[in-house]
């Protein structure tokens, strides 16, 4: 169970990400919506595992995205470590975030068949009108 300095860490880091990700970061490659799902802080503070989840456009990959946020690592991580009041900034390490997309992909699966059953249910009703 991670420590209250640990999450008190974590929320800072998902903040700045976020904001960094969002207004400081001119590369044309990052596209669509990007959100930093979930921060994980080590015990010793010295490094984070930063979780994001990427809906490019169309025309338009979530590696491509992924690529130039990787690329910008450094530029993150100084914007991080003024933001902190800390002797130490931890090490991002990016990671992509699929829960979230499963999660979508559940819920779409769940949509069909329910859409699938309601139209099996009205099939028989029209039938009888017909008769």
């Amino acid at each position: 169970m991670p420590t209250r300095r640990q999450e008190k860490l974590a929320r800072v880091i998902r903040e700045v990400v976020s904001d960094v990700i969002a207004h400081h970061l001119s590369d044309p490659r990052i596209t669509g919506f990007i959100s930093v799902t979930r921060v994980e802080v080590l015990a010793d503070l010295r490094s984070a595992d930063v979780y994001l989840s990427i809906f490019a456009a169309p025309d338009h990959t979530q590696d491509k995205s992924f690529a130039a946020i990787l690329g910008a690592r450094a530029r993150i991580q100084s914007f991080l470590a003024e933001a902190l009041e800390s002797r130490f900034c931890p090490v991002l390490r990016f990671h992509m975030d699929e829960q979230f997309r499963k999660m979508l992909e559940t819920m779409r699966l769940i949509d069909q068949v329910a859409s699938e059953h309601r139209n099996k249910d009205t099939e028989p009703q029209e039938e009888q009108e017909r008769s």
